[in-house]
């Protein structure tokens, strides 16, 4: 199983030529920061409420991407929000990108070729065909998407950090957005550290026009 942030440049990458999508550097430093968290909380490491992100278990998770932001809860010694972690793991997201493209390379997704990343795995099947899920993630999105189902907590999750940082946008053409969006807004709703991921990226927009309007 792929962890969230080989799954978050899975979808950055446009495989018609091996370039990355236009998202906001801001946004995708933010994305790849919930991407960590989120995997810390479905191992059970830490856990999220409304106000407050929770050690549960500080026990390292043997996953060197994982296990620095971990250390850095662990070591904390006071309980912040999940908006605070975010900001931190952030500031490691170049480390958390590099990796997890090396990480798809090793397990053969991706190879690179002139600094360009391209598919190596090109079929296109929903992952109730087979267990190619991993290696589809863009497809198996786009099905929870235009379906009614309960959707599973990973790919809530994946929804929930796409939507903040508007990959949405890059990926689907502005009618497959418009049909989609009410069904992203239910789905992102039911993650807190995705929410959180959001109002960060709304704060670094906002200090950004701060900034803007200082410099005129």
């Amino acid at each position: 199983m792929l962890c969230f942030a080989e799954e978050i440049m899975l979808l950055l990458l446009d495989d018609r030529d091996g370039s990355f999508l236009p998202v906001p550097n801001a946004s995708m430093r933010s994305a790849l920061a919930g991407a960590v968290l989120m995997d810390l909380a479905l191992l059970d490491r830490i856990d999220t409420d409304p106000h407050s992100l929770i050690l549960v278990d500080g026990e390292p998770t043997g996953d060197a991407l994982l296990d620095p932001t971990l250390e850095l809860i662990a070591r904390s010694g006071q309980t912040h929000d999940a908006q605070h972690w975010v900001w931190r793991t952030a500031d490691h997201a170049d480390e958390i990108r590099d990796a997890a493209l090396a990480r798809l390379v090793e397990k053969g997704i991706l190879k690179r070729e002139e600094d360009r990343f391209l598919w190596v795995f090109r079929s296109r099947r929903y992952p109730t065909v087979d267990g190619s899920a991993e290696r589809e993630v863009k497809l198996r999105i786009m099905g929870v998407l235009l379906s009614d189902e309960i959707p599973d907590p990973r790919d809530v999750a994946i929804i929930g950090l796409c939507d903040s940082c508007d990959l949405f946008e890059h990926m689907l053409a502005p009618r497959e957005l418009a049909q989609a969006r009410e069904r992203i807004d239910v789905v992102s709703r039911l993650d807190l550290i995705g929410q959180s991921v959001t109002s960060v990226i709304e704060r670094i927009q906002e200090l950004t026009r701060l900034r803007a309007r200082s410099d005129l």
